[in-house]
């Protein structure tokens, strides 16, 4: 499990472009073992020279800190059907996990052992993403273990639900084709509210999906 942006650029320059960097030093080859076996010619190093703060992996970082979401299609969120699925997704406990709205750390916050401190621009800001962004077991973990020990193997983070919109398959391995699919899938901690959406009628069922294919 990555716990940062820069954790996630260290690791994927390392694994997708064969890049070292200060947090992963050391190259890898795809079978896993060490370049030294197969490689006596040095990968590129991710400026090395450069003090800690402005190397690649930290430019990469602050970049897709500066990302946006997708925004919201405002006209469909505005219609009733979509307002009164927003109700009923509060009603069956979906926000439980896929909270609507949260606070950003304050300004001047340090994260991640003090390598990043909360600038203005990102703290104190009211977002909607709706996730919770901690683990839960929903019945559909991988056995990966996440942050932490055994017993997150089957946890996954709550992904977001903004942007959902634009997706076209949904949870973490893509198995859901529709978003009807992917909210049946849950279990687990979320078999009550699978089973509460499970008994809603037709309407409610269609007014939620118009909600969520707002976001």
């Amino acid at each position: 499990m990555i716990a940062s942006l820069l954790s996630f650029a260290g690791d994927a320059y390392l694994n997708e472009m064969g890049i070292t960097s200060r947090l992963s030093p050391t190259e890898n080859t795809s079978m896993g073992l060490p370049v030294t076996h197969y490689d006596s010619v040095p990968d590129p190093e991710d400026s090395p020279t450069k003090p800690v703060g402005s190397q690649d992996i930290d430019n990469f970082a602050a970049f897709m800190r500066a990302t946006k979401v997708p925004p919201r299609d405002t006209v469909l969120a505005a219609t009733a059907a979509a307002v009164a699925g927003g109700k009923v997704f509060e009603q069956v406990g979906c926000n439980l996990c896929h909270v609507p709205t949260l606070t950003t750390a304050p300004v001047g916050t340090p994260i991640n052992g003090g390598t990043f401190v909360v600038p203005p621009a990102l703290g104190n800001k009211v977002i909607h993403p709706f996730s919770d962004f901690l683990l839960h077991n929903v019945n559909t973990g991988d056995g990966i273990v996440q942050n932490g020990d055994q017993s997150t193997a089957n946890m996954l983070r709550t992904p977001p639900l903004w942007g959902l919109r634009t997706r076209t398959r949904f949870m973490h391995d893509g198995g859901s084709l529709t978003i009807f699919d992917a909210v049946m899938r849950h279990g687990g901690e979320a078999i009550s509210v699978q089973r509460s959406f499970s008994n809603l009628g037709q309407t409610e069922k269609s007014q939620i999906m118009t909600f969520l294919a707002s976001l």
